[in-house]
């Protein structure tokens, strides 16, 4: 079995697991551990530069090397070592990793607290729900509010959450799925645009914007070929994506919510208060009606098309190509 052909086929495996499992709290994770290297980071770094805007941005910088080496390193380290015991544990180890790196079932199953909430018309218990899953004010959303902000939430997810690891993976394994993952933690955690991080945090916020370039781009399209075949509006989808991808000051972040948008034939973004100060934003789709509660299922449907849409293009194919070169058929 070629390297190729094994990781494609632990990436399968891991995929699997994570629609199966989703994201077990009480287990070790990844993503944890790299939260806690930048944390344990931020501090050491500071200090050690100037507290001056050449020196922060230095040490943000600084923050993005050790962070993502680190990350990448030991992961690449420990395949290493499971290869010298037997490829069995390599596959194996190959595989959970890839696991824990997705989140397709974990986003499903935060955005549906707030669908079972608001079908439940506890609001205030859906306002909570939501809280945990976007960075906006939510104690003056009403129904509609918080059901839009939970589907934008799963398109916007969908891309860095699930296509572009998708992506890392299939390309360069464990390890550069485990690089994509420190870049994209660590813009969630000091890419903000406030005092402590805006020189701080810009390396990571730009490297963060690099990396995914490709994937949300590509992640669009593929939202859209997902909503013909979730029964959804594929030609609006279309529209909608090619009108208002770039309707955020995110160079990124609108692809597959305006894909999203199109295929529900619905309006999302738009202005929200954030950290109690009212943020102006542009509207993303036309306001054909209002969202309820049923477009969080549309979405969480749309976000599973395109994700399975993503493993045939980033996995399968690549799979039977290797297979039908040699792989099995010739060992």
């Amino acid at each position: 079995m070629s390297w190729m052909t094994g990781h494609l086929a632990a990436l399968l495996l891991g995929f699997c697991l994570d629609l199966l499992l989703g994201d077990p709290h009480w287990a070790p994770h990844p993503v944890r551990a790299i939260g806690g290297l930048i944390a344990g980071l931020e501090t050491p770094l500071r200090r050690l530069f100037p507290k001056t805007k050449r020196g922060e941005l230095i040490a943000g910088g600084v923050l993005v090397v050790l962070t993502a080496g680190i990350s990448t390193g030991l992961t690449a380290l420990l395949l290493c070592l499971c290869d010298e015991v037997h490829w069995a544990l390599t596959f194996g180890v190959d595989a959970l990793i890839c696991y824990q790196l997705l989140a397709t079932r974990s986003l499903r199953d935060e955005s549906m607290k707030v669908f079972y909430a608001l079908r439940s018309g506890s609001l205030e218990e859906a306002r909570r729900a939501v809280s945990m899953i976007v960075g906006r004010d939510t104690e003056r959303l009403d129904a509609e509010g918080v059901a839009k902000a939970a589907v934008e939430t799963v398109a916007e997810n969908a891309s860095d959450g699930v296509i572009a690891p998708l992506l890392f993976l299939a390309v360069g394994g464990a390890p550069l799925g485990m690089f994509y993952k420190a870049c994209n933690t660590m813009d969630s955690m000091v890419g903000y645009k406030n005092d402590r991080y805006l020189y701080f945090g810009r390396a990571a916020a730009k490297w963060d914007d690099v990396l995914n370039f490709i994937p949300a781009r590509l992640s669009g399209v593929l939202m859209c070929l997902a909503a013909w075949l979730c029964g959804l509006n594929g030609k609006e989808a279309w529209r909608i994506f090619r009108r208002d991808r770039k309707n955020h000051k995110s160079p990124n972040s609108a692809h597959t919510e305006a894909a999203c948008a199109g295929a529900l034939e619905v309006q999302l973004a738009g202005s929200n208060y954030y950290f109690g100060k009212l943020v102006e934003k542009p509207t993303i789709g036309d306001p054909g009606r209002p969202v309820e509660d049923a477009d969080i299922l549309r979405a969480n449907r749309l976000m599973y098309g395109t994700a399975f849409l993503s493993l045939v293009l980033f996995c399968a194919l690549p799979l039977i190509v290797t297979l039908l070169k040699g792989g099995f058929f010739h060992g």
